[in-house]
């Protein structure tokens, strides 16, 4: 199985509309800025066919990282282990050697929503959400990393904000940071407060690698995280802090809908690629 250690440089999640456009030009320069892939395991478990041939095409040539998106960690249903060792079973066959997770829920005891949901930030809920993590993490035999979400309504009974929340979770849990940088964004906008001072207070030594995105503005204090939009500038800018804060980490590009063509991407990728390369250098003169 690959380790952890070979997910590093820039990423892309693994989309099937893109899928021919990687294959078809494999090894050119400028794919080669792509150095991990992403996908949802909930669409590859179980999969034939074709797709299991695509996958094992990608599985030889790249490191990939299963990111999930049904566990709902937060909700009040019992976690879904039969779901998490079907998990552990295509991570294995897939040499695949980390699996993240939304800190949200996305459901209740009657079925799923397939939406992220805010769990709300309390002292209970850290205990609550840290111990089905934990339980998370014996089912897999692994650590596995949380993503910060984003929200758009706060639970009316929070009694700390989102970073305290994070780190608490982090703490009690025993678990990695799946970093999202628009996330932060998104939520500094909607919620009015500082995205630099809540990236300064991130756990350095948690982070094991990060998403970065577009969003979609519908009013000047409300953006919706859509995946489906070009990065703007004030999100680059909080990647670009991040580095100096915290040196090179992984870092992924999440498209997931309004999906162009791989080439309007690639720049995208590139810059990623661009803003690590100036770190590394930053780091090897100091």
């Amino acid at each position: 199985m690959a380790s952890i250690a070979d997910i590093k440089g820039a990423g892309l999640g693994l989309k099937r509309e893109l899928i021919p456009q990687i294959q078809s030009r494999y090894q050119t320069p400028e794919i080669s800025n792509i150095q991990f892939l992403e996908i949802a395991p909930e669409n590859w478990i179980g999969a034939g066919g074709k797709s299991a041939h695509d996958l094992a095409w990608f599985v030889e040539r790249y490191p990939i990282v299963c990111h999930g998106l049904c566990l709902s960690l937060g909700g009040p249903k019992p976690l879904n282990t039969d779901f998490l060792k079907q998990v552990k079973v295509f991570m294995t066959e897939h040499k695949i050697p980390l699996y993240t997770e939304h800190l949200s829920y996305c459901g209740d005891t009657h079925g799923l929503l397939y939406d992220l949901l805010p769990i709300p930030f309390t002292e209970e809920a850290v205990k609550y959400v840290a111990a089905r993590i934990r339980q998370a993490q014996d089912v897999l035999g692994q650590r596995i990393g949380i993503e910060n979400a984003s929200f758009y309504a706060a639970a009316p009974i929070s009694d700390m904000d989102e970073i305290t929340f994070l780190k608490a979770v982090l703490d009690e849990a025993d678990c990695l940071l799946h970093l999202d940088i628009n996330n932060i964004y998104v939520n500094s906008v909607n919620f009015n407060f500082d995205a630099y001072a809540f990236l300064r207070q991130i756990p350095k030594d948690k982070i094991v690698y990060a998403h970065i995105a577009g969003h979609l503005q519908v009013q000047p204090d409300l953006l919706v995280d859509t995946h489906g939009e070009d990065i703007i500038d004030p999100v680059w800018a909080l990647l670009d802090e991040a580095y100096s804060l915290f040196g090179n980490f992984p870092t992924l590009l999440e498209r997931d809908t309004n999906i162009p063509p791989l080439a309007e991407l690639l720049p995208e990728i590139i810059k990623i690629a661009e803003y690590q390369a100036r770190y590394r250098a930053t780091q090897k003169a100091a």
